[in-house]
Parts: C-alpha cells; structure tokens; sequence
C-alpha cells in the first residue's frame, strides 16, 4: 500500500520580521552588464550620425525626401562596413544590406523623378507665355503636350476653318507661330497671334452641343504651324486632371475675352497682344473693374462675360462689336438674346 507523504506547511509567526541584511540579492537579469565594453569605432558613430541628420532634415526643404534617403543610404553602408571589418557580425551586414538596398532604389526613384524635362523648342514659348505663370509643372506641361495631339503647319492663305462649312467638334488649337485672320461674311473681325487660341471661343460655346459648324473662316495670313489637340481626347483628359481642367477654364475665358476686346481695336499687333497676358485688357480702368467684379462674382468665365457685356452695353460702339461678336462667334442658342 504506497503512501503519500505530506509535507508540513510552513506557518509564518505573526510579527515576524524578515532579515533583510543577510537576504541574498537574486540578479533581475542574468544577462545585465557588468562592465561597459570599449566604444565602437568611428565608422559606427559616423553611421549613426547620418541617421541622425537624415531623420531631423525638415519637411519644408524641397529634396528633403531625397536628402533623408540619401543619408539613410550612406548610414547602411557605413553600418555594414562597420559590422564586416570591425565586428564580425553576419546578422548585423545582412539586415543592412537589405535596409541598403530598399533605401538605395528609393532614393534612385526620387531622383529620376526630380530629373529635368525637356520642352520641345517649339512648345517652350508656349508653356513660359501660358502655363508656368500659372504653375503647371512642367511634366504635367509634357503629358498634356505628349499625347494626343499634335502639331500642323499652314501656308499662306490656307484655311483652318470655313464659315458654316467646318464642324467645331474635332479640335482645340494653339498658333504657335505665323498669323491667321478671322472674319465673318467677308468682314474683317481681328487676327490672331502666336500663343493664342484659335478656336477658344467655339470650344467653350459649343460644349453642351455638337454638330455645330464654324460661323467665321479663319485663314493663315502667314505661314502658320499650330499645335492641335484632339478635342474628344482632350476632354476626357481635363475630367482625370482637375487642375489642368481649372487652367483651361481660365486659359480659355481669358482669351475669348481677349478676342472681344480687340473688336474694339483691329490694329492690335502681336506685341501688344502680348501686353494682355501681363495686363486684364486694353479698355479703360473702369470696364476692367466692372470685368472683374462680373468675373468674380461667377465661377463660369462666360456667364461673367455676359453680365460685363450687360453692364457696358450703353456705349453704341461696344453693342455693335457685341452683335459681331455674338453673330460670328455663336457664343450659344440659349444666350445669344441675353448678349446679342
């Protein structure tokens, strides 16, 4: 018959008091140091301190991002120099060699990013005239250049479009260079020069409706090469960049404005033309401050041109520069009796 042994329980007297000089310190952790190690080599510290630079550069500064993963590079290669020749340790290289090489292909995208574009010479005028003013980056400047588009030539007296002949739903266009005439039932209207839209305001009227026909015949009154974009393609382009869509809004209101104005003054030439990108127009103060209230007041460039046709429609000259303007351009069925 086995038998099981009990050991007695230890019963603690009351007002026992435990002798805490004689007790034996137990270490915490066996693997706490006793005695420091030397410093590590200066390739160690060094390393360190690229960390240390890289994590403090500050977010504002423009390659901050290249900055930070360039020094995190040189630290990973200092650190497994340092645990190669001086420590021996193979974890130590291997974790590394891989941070190396994340950091390494990080920092060789930024900079691939960051590298120069190169405009086309024949668009450089244009994005400086047009684009950068209203700082367009100049890769979205070559995306939007890059595809879809492309760049015709016309000689002297070609036509780029025939009253009530040529549909206004193919193309959008820029005049690169040359000038071209626009006129209406064989009455001269005003030119067009380089860095200008040629066909604004067809594109921003007819927007709502296709099918339409060009109600002015625009000729080359020089040898004229234009840049040309797919207005289908272009369209659908605009609705994926809506920056890009808010600059051709302003681009386009800005020109129709432009060609209104020089109704009013059929000998503007391509250096005053120029003034117009510098300055809001060439009428006096007063109609400009009336445009850019009306403008200000709207967020569609054309219902502000209407309320600042509307406001100086008393001046005789200007209502029937208004109705030439209304007539050839077409600037919509359902607003034509409100201008016009």
């Amino acid at each position: 018959m086995n038998s099981t042994a009990i050991s007695p329980l230890t019963v603690t007297p009351l007002g026992f008091i435990p002798d805490l000089k004689n007790a034996t310190l137990v270490p915490f952790n066996e693997t706490a140091c006793e005695n420091w190690k030397e410093i590590h080599h200066l390739v160690f510290h060094v390393a360190n301190i690229c960390f240390a630079v890289g994590l403090v550069i500050p977010t504002t500064l423009n390659f901050h991002m290249i900055f930070l993963r360039g020094l995190l590079t040189i630290g990973c290669a200092l650190f497994i120099i340092w645990a190669t020749l001086y420590r021996c340790a193979l974890d130590i290289m291997i974790w590394n060699s891989v941070f190396l090489v994340v950091n390494l292909l990080h920092f060789i995208y930024l900079v691939y990013k960051r590298r120069p574009i190169k405009i086309e010479k024949e668009l450089s005028s244009l994005y400086k005239r047009m684009f950068e003013p209203l700082h367009v980056p100049p890769e979205l400047f070559q995306r939007l250049t890059g595809q879809f588009c492309n760049i015709q030539t016309l000689k002297t007296g070609q036509a780029y479009a025939a009253e009530d002949k040529t549909s206004v739903d193919d193309r959008l266009s820029i005049l690169l260079k040359g000038k071209m005439k626009v006129s209406y039932r064989g009455h001269f209207l005003h030119n067009i020069y380089p860095c200008a839209f040629i066909d604004s305001p067809e594109f921003r009227s007819t927007q709502m409706n296709r099918g339409e026909k060009f109600q002015v015949t625009i000729i080359a009154d020089d040898n004229c090469k234009f840049l040309c974009w797919s207005r289908e393609r272009l369209t659908y382009f605009l609705e994926s960049e809506p920056f890009l869509y808010e600059i051709f809004k302003y681009l386009i209101g800005k020109d129709i404005t432009n060609k209104l104005y020089s109704l009013n003054d059929p000998t503007l030439n391509d250096k005053a033309s120029k003034k117009i990108d510098r300055q809001p127009s060439l009428c006096s103060q007063l109609s400009v401050m009336q445009m850019r209230n009306s403008m200000a007041s709207t967020s569609d460039s054309e219902d502000g041109l209407q309320m600042f046709l509307r406001g100086t429609s008393s001046a005789s000259s200007l209502r029937n520069n208004q109705q030439e303007f209304c007539n050839a351009y077409g600037v919509g069925r359902l607003q034509h009796d409100a201008l016009c």
